[in-house]
């Protein structure tokens, strides 16, 4: 790809996050506000996974792991900590970047951190295969920086800094076993003032080998002269929240359990942030993993207790806390509308929903909004000749799974390039068993097909089954997930009678996050001329 074609990508890309948030979106599938003055967690019911948060003034950011979707670190706000929308993303194309432009899955920007230091944003993730990296923003919709290297090396994971009141800087961070072969142990390094690069080696402050197996994700926090740490441990299914506490930045930490599963329904309740607000209350944001899709975010109460936090509720009194599910929202003067992140897009503006990431780094000439057509336009990608299926895809447009039972369906005009046979258009989910619905040009016409493929991450094939022949290019494509975890596909020709295609599918999740879904087209062949795909709208219901 030329310098050219890239800086113009980025343009349009950091134009797309820099305007204000979307328009107020209120899902159909779920929505934490009960109305009434409570909420009911999980308060986003999506795969935001690794969740940190701040506030700043009247407003509340939040950021999660985005591995190798782009744009990466997915930026959102609230102004009451239960109302969410996404406004934009930290990370338009995601470094190394020749690495990136390949399908990296479970690679990339593992749990991040996020602060706000002398009137600025900084970000703090990890690239387990690189080093620790940093990106800064004046506003929180950027344009943010391009990200800098603050420490190379492998398995150094879960960073989050810490600007202490004489001025240091000071940065804590876990390993991760599959790269650096150590695991649960914290370090503090200091780094220069501007939190660039660190500046020491390190030192371990706490090993959680003897009770606290993969401890990670830690968040750094200085409160009444005590620095704190706050980590989960004993793995994202089935662990625990850990607060340690110390009155030297190096320790020795004290330790205690905040908060686990106990009789609640939430298993591992796990990384998360704890958050203030303007009238001294205080709440924890975290995740639960959900199997299939994802990890999603929850908010608890919180409260101190002699220099300790509690979080969630205490019924014994033991200072370790349960999830709730249910509780009043914070008290929060005019907090805003109420909100959801987005997932239905209409493609009748000239950007691109923020709710969708690609598969890795994108070329320019894989996609184009339309806004004289009302639609988004797709160009056939040719497949590389080792391709078996779509996890090796890069041009995969994809968007989380946004609850627990729902419906998405789409409608798609194909025009393919009529000289070549195998261009294919359609939807899909993706996982490490995923499947698709598409149209397909043969040399007979068109054809709508279905495809699965199990164990994806093996290099598994897809196996494609051809359902019926189309007489037109335009074609109407559903997916509907159901509440016992299985999915599975119906297309329509008019929209109004939809055609069960194929098999259910039982949703699986994929590496490190929850399935997705979204839209592709690919080709056999490249051509001068690619065929397309304009995708009139994308609609998520019940």
């Amino acid at each position: 790809m030329t310098n050219k074609i890239i800086v113009l990508l980025t343009f349009c890309m950091a134009a797309a996050c820099a305007g204000a948030q979307q328009k107020t979106y209120v899902s159909e599938v779920w929505r934490p506000d009960n109305g009434n003055g409570t909420y009911t967690n999980p308060v986003i019911n999506a795969d935001y996974s690794d969740p940190d948060a701040i506030r700043v003034g009247d407003d509340f950011y939040m950021v999660a792991s985005s591995f190798d979707a782009v744009p990466g670190l997915p930026i959102l706000h609230s102004r009451d900590l239960v109302s969410w929308g996404i406004v934009g993303h930290a990370l338009l194309r995601q470094p190394p970047y020749d690495v990136f432009s390949k399908t990296q899955h479970g690679n990339g920007v593992w749990a991040p951190s996020i602060r706000y230091h002398n009137n600025a944003f900084y970000i703090y993730y990890p690239d387990p295969d690189f080093g620790i990296y940093m990106v800064k923003a004046q506003t929180i919709t950027g344009p943010w920086s391009d990200p800098v290297l603050v420490e190379a090396g492998s398995g150094l994971i879960d960073p989050c800094p810490l600007w202490d009141a004489d001025g240091k800087a000071y940065l804590v961070h876990a390993y991760a076993g599959s790269r650096a072969g150590i695991k649960s142990i914290l370090v503090v390094k200091e780094m220069n003032s501007d939190g660039t690069r660190t500046t020491t080696a390190g030192r371990i402050v706490f090993d959680g080998h003897d009770q606290d197996p993969t401890l990670e994700g830690p968040k750094f926090y200085k409160r009444n002269g005590y620095y704190y740490i706050f980590a989960p441990a004993g793995g994202v299914a089935t662990g625990w929240q850990l607060v340690l506490r110390s009155k030297n930045v190096y320790g020795p930490y004290e330790r205690r359990v905040v908060m686990a599963q106990g009789r609640s329904p939430v298993n591992g309740p796990h990384q998360g942030a704890w958050i203030d607000t303007k009238n001294g209350e205080d709440w924890f944001l975290h995740f639960q993993d959900k199997g299939a899709i994802g990890r999603v975010v929850h908010l608890q109460p919180m409260k101190w207790q002699n220099d300790w936090p509690v979080i969630g509720t205490d019924e014994d009194h033991d200072g370790t806390g349960t999830p709730v599910l249910t509780a009043r929202k914070p008290d929060i003067a005019n907090g805003g509308p109420v909100q959801t992140p987005v997932e239905t897009d209409e493609f009748n503006t000239p950007d691109l929903g923020l709710q969708w990431q690609w598969q890795a780094n994108p070329e320019a000439s894989w996609s184009f909004m339309h806004p004289a057509k009302g639609v988004l336009r797709l160009f056939a990608q040719p497949l590389s000749p080792d391709v078996k299926s779509l996890w090796q895809v890069p041009n995969v447009l994809l968007q989380k799974f946004p609850g627990d039972a729902f419906t998405a369906t789409t409608k798609i005009r194909f025009s393919p390039n009529e000289k070549v046979v195998g261009e294919k258009a359609g939807l899909t989910t993706m996982a490490l068993d995923y499947a698709s619905i598409a149209i397909k040009k043969k040399k007979e016409g068109l054809y709508l097909v279905v495809s699965a493929c199990r164990e994806a991450d093996k290099g598994n094939a897809e196996t494609e089954t051809e359902i019926a022949r189309l007489n037109s290019g335009e074609v109407y494509l559903r997916m509907q997930y159901h509440t016992d975890g299985t999915y599975r596909f119906s297309y329509s020709p008019d929209g109004k009678d939809f055609k069960p295609a194929g098999n259910s599918m039982k949703a699986v999740p994929g590496k490190w996050i929850g399935i997705k879904m979204g839209l592709f087209i690919t080709s056999p062949v490249k051509t001068n001329d690619a065929g397309f795909a304009d995708v009139d709208w994308f609609r998520i219901t019940r």
